[in-house]
């Protein structure tokens, strides 16, 4: 079946991460027009009241720094996800946004825990382990791209920095791990070659018999190959033009 069918360039490709930048980033200057603060609105770990933080804390941003080093991510990896698994993109950012922020509220430290970056987490990993538990080229090659570009991201799952909410990092994590595992993504089948089938035989292939058993090539001489009965042989002579003399009055 073909590839279009599911890799398909669509509006939501582009609609779905410049929404989600623009909501960000309306968010942050809702907060400087008008001198708000609205970290309490992020996710605070073990209170009744801090649960509202797991829909709330990924528009929330402390800095500028904060907000443009999660920008970027989050448009490359929300197009990624579009792209290559339409038919559950909904459902991955949904959960994702649902699951990372419960995680990071039951083990988080006794902190306002806001950005988007435990989403951006949680498509990281979505995509990195489902490219690779499809064996599909295409995907496996976008994992390594993930891995390639954003490999680093993996250490701030880590408690490295006070000020880093190393719980949300670690929460989204493990939740695109998790949604990788149990949401099912309608993937092409691989092209399956003939040598791939239980049934081939080599002995058959017209290519393997150019091959002796030591895996030497023997070149087939056209002598070698009969004519068929029914073929017409065509033979062609040359033969150089002979100088003509120039006749003498």
């Amino acid at each position: 079946m073909s590839e279009s069918k599911y890799f398909k360039f669509t509006n939501s490709v582009v609609v779905a991460p410049l929404i989600g930048v623009i909501l960000i980033w309306t968010v942050f200057w809702l907060e400087l027009k008008f001198h708000m603060n609205l970290n309490e609105y992020g996710v605070f770990p073990r209170t009744l009241k801090g649960l509202r933080g797991v829909f709330f804390s990924p528009f929330i941003h402390g800095s500028v720094e904060h907000l443009y080093n999660n920008t970027i991510p989050l448009a490359v990896l929300t197009a990624s996800l579009f792209y290559f698994y339409k038919k559950i993109s909904l459902k991955v950012l949904l959960y994702g946004v649902l699951l990372s922020g419960i995680l990071t509220w039951l083990i988080g430290r006794t902190s306002y825990h806001i950005g988007a970056s435990g989403i951006i987490y949680v498509l990281a990993s979505f995509t990195f382990f489902k490219g690779i538990f499809s064996k599909y080229y295409r995907l496996v090659a976008l994992s390594l791209i993930v891995v390639f570009i954003y490999g680093s991201l993996l250490w701030y799952i880590f408690p490295i920095k006070d000020e880093i909410s190393w719980e949300g990092h670690l929460g989204g994590f493990i939740t695109g791990l998790a949604l990788a595992v149990f949401i099912k993504a309608e993937i092409p089948s691989s092209k399956k070659f003939d040598w791939e089938d239980e049934n081939y035989n080599e002995e058959a292939d017209d290519f393997l018999k150019h091959f002796d058993e030591e895996g030497n090539f023997i070149e087939t001489l056209e002598d070698d190959v009969k004519p068929e009965a029914d073929s017409v042989k065509i033979t062609y002579q040359y033969r150089p033009n002979e100088k003509k003399e120039t006749p003498k009055d």
